[in-house]
């Protein structure tokens, strides 16, 4: 017997897969909250590449990715495989250059494309 977890298993893999994800609710070209679409302005601002993922797809994969991180709400932004935090702390460091300094010091822009 295994304590196999396709979502969570998921969830990992994107995070370490990608240099920066985003959870959010809808897609990059189409957010379904204000929230997301808002962290999704924030990352096109910065310039960052990132991965949309949708997790409307299925309730396993909402339900999954707040427990990941013992985070309740989405969106919820990772960096390099760090938990960054929802829309309202994406918002808070980047109105301080916080966001842009990290994803610099992460490697995630490239030197001189930080907003």
């Amino acid at each position: 017997m295994t304590d196999a977890d396709p979502t969570r298993d998921f969830i990992a893999s994107t995070v370490a897969q990608n240099g920066v994800v985003l959870f959010m609710k809808g897609t990059p070209d189409a957010p379904r909250c204000g929230f997301s679409a808002l962290a999704v302005q924030i990352l096109d601002h910065v310039g960052a590449p990132f991965v949309g993922v949708d997790v409307l797809q299925s309730e396993a994969l909402r339900d999954g990715i707040k427990a990941y991180t013992d985070w309740p709400t989405i969106p919820q932004l990772y960096v390099k495989g760090e938990f960054v935090g929802g829309s309202d702390i994406v918002r808070e460091m980047f109105q301080a250059g916080e966001l842009q300094q990290l994803m610099a010091d992460k490697g995630v822009l490239a030197e001189g494309d930080a907003v």
